[in-house]
C-alpha cells in the first residue's frame, strides 16, 4: 500500500484522479490530507473539515473482471467494512444511511463518495473518497455531526486509523466480484439507518410523505412502504431522507 501524504489539497478524489490520468499508479494507492479545502461529498455537497483533526483521504482500487452493473457491491462492501472498523473501536449504535453516510445513533460521522473510472462494460477502477470526523469536537451550523473524540470521550491517533481503514476497506474489496448479492445485501440492511421504522421523506418534486424503508435492490435503489401499502424504488436523486 502506497501512501501519499499532502500538507493541504482541494480535494483527494480529484487529485487521485487526475493523478492516474497522467501516470501509472498503483493499486491501494492512499491520498491522505489533515487541510482539504473542497472535499466532496454525494450530490455535490461540500465535505467540511478542520484542519489537523479528521482524516480526508482517498483510495483508488484497480478491478480485473468488475462489472458497472456490479458497482453497488463496492459501495457496500466500502461502507461495511468502515462499519467494521468502528465496532472494533466500540463506536456506538452504527448504521448505514442510504447511500453513503455513516451514523452512530442520529448523529453523522463519516460520508463515502465513489468514483468510479469504466472501461467497457466493466470497471476499470474506483477512487474511493472517506472523510471521517475524528478529533473536531465543535460543528457550527450541524447539530447532527459528531466525531469519534465526542462519542468515545478520547482523542484518537489519525495515522494507525488510516491505516487501519485502508486496509480493512482494500481487503474487502478482493472479494467483491465473488460475493453473492444476497450475502451482501443481508449484512448491509442489518445495519441499514432507520430500517422498518416510520420515516419522513421528501421526493424529487418536493414531496414530503411518510414511509418504511424495507430493502435494498443490486441496482442501489432503496424500496420503501408507503402509507397506502403501495412499494416503491428510489434511486440517489428521487428521495430524500428528512431527519
Amino acid at each position: 500500500m502506497h501512501i501519499i501524504k499532502l500538507d493541504a489539497i482541494d480535494s483527494t478524489n480529484t487529485y487521485l484522479k487526475d493523478l492516474a490520468l497522467r501516470e501509472h499508479v498503483d493499486d491501494d494507492t492512499v491520498v491522505y490530507t489533515q487541510n482539504q479545502h473542497k472535499g466532496r461529498g454525494q450530490l455535490g455537497n461540500q465535505w467540511e473539515s478542520e484542519k489537523g483533526k479528521n482524516l480526508t483521504f482517498s483510495i483508488l482500487k484497480k478491478f480485473t473482471n468488475l462489472r458497472v452493473s456490479q458497482k453497488v457491491w463496492v459501495n457496500s462492501l466500502v461502507a461495511l467494512a468502515i462499519i467494521e472498523v468502528l465496532q472494533g473501536m466500540a463506536v456506538p449504535k452504527l448504521a448505514i444511511k442510504w447511500p453513503n453516510d455513516i451514523m452512530s445513533g442520529n448523529q453523522k460521522i463519516c460520508g463515502i463518495l465513489i468514483e468510479n473510472v469504466l472501461q467497457g462494460s466493466h470497471i476499470k477502477h474506483t477512487i474511493i473518497g472517506i472523510g471521517l470526523n475524528v478529533n473536531q469536537t465543535v460543528f457550527e451550523g450541524l447539530p447532527k455531526a459528531s466525531s469519534l473524540q465526542l462519542l468515545l470521550e478520547r482523542p484518537i491517533l489519525l495515522d494507525p486509523l488510516l491505516l487501519e481503514l485502508a486496509k480493512t476497506i482494500s481487503l474487502r474489496l478482493k472479494e467483491v466480484a465473488r460475493i453473492p448479492w444476497d450475502k451482501l445485501k443481508g449484512n448491509y440492511e442489518r445495519v441499514l439507518y432507520r430500517k422498518d421504522i416510520i420515516t419522513a421523506f421528501e421526493d424529487a418534486h418536493g414531496l414530503k410523505f411518510m414511509g418504511i424503508i424495507r430493502t435494498i435492490d443490486q441496482h442501489g435503489k432503496l424500496w420503501i412502504a408507503h402509507e397506502d401499502g403501495q412499494m416503491k424504488s428510489y434511486g440517489l436523486k428521487e428521495i430524500k431522507l428528512l431527519g
